[in-house]
């Protein structure tokens, strides 16, 4: 029924040991040493990103440090700012109240003046007015 060759089954064992060191030495090892260099190149890749991400986190503490100092600059800036704001706007102040405080004493003096002079001249003629009053009582 069955023959069995051996001489054919020793050219098959060849046949596929030889198969087997062909595959080996053309597809096996250079994609076995391509896997190998992708798992280092990736490894690299992780390593290189842990250390940029510190770096990161170093140069984002940075930022936020810098910021804050600005910040804080600007804060005392504008705080300085205000108060020589509001310095500058009471010696204003002061400046105008002087100086309405002059035009209010000036105004007071002259209105002293008038007041004199229309008592002067009232005085100065109370005898006309003695006068008229006279003849309106004599008429009457």
């Amino acid at each position: 029924m069955l023959d069995i060759s051996v001489s054919l089954m020793l050219v098959v064992a060849v046949v596929f040991l030889v198969l087997l060191i062909l595959l080996n030495s053309w597809l096996y090892q250079p994609l076995m040493a391509f896997m190998d260099e992708r798992d280092k190149s990736i490894r690299k890749d992780l390593e290189s990103v842990s250390a940029d991400s510190s770096e990161i986190e170093e140069l984002k503490a940075k930022a936020e440090e810098v910021i804050a100092e600005a910040k804080s600059e600007a804060a005392a800036l504008r705080a300085k700012t205000v108060e020589e704001s509001k310095l500058l706007a009471m010696s204003k102040i002061e400046a105008k109240k002087e100086e309405l405080e002059e035009a209010y004493k000036a105004f007071l003096d002259s209105l002293k003046k008038e007041e004199e002079e229309l008592r002067s001249e009232l005085i100065s003629q109370m005898p006309l007015f003695k006068e008229s009053l006279k003849a309106k009582f004599s008429q009457i």
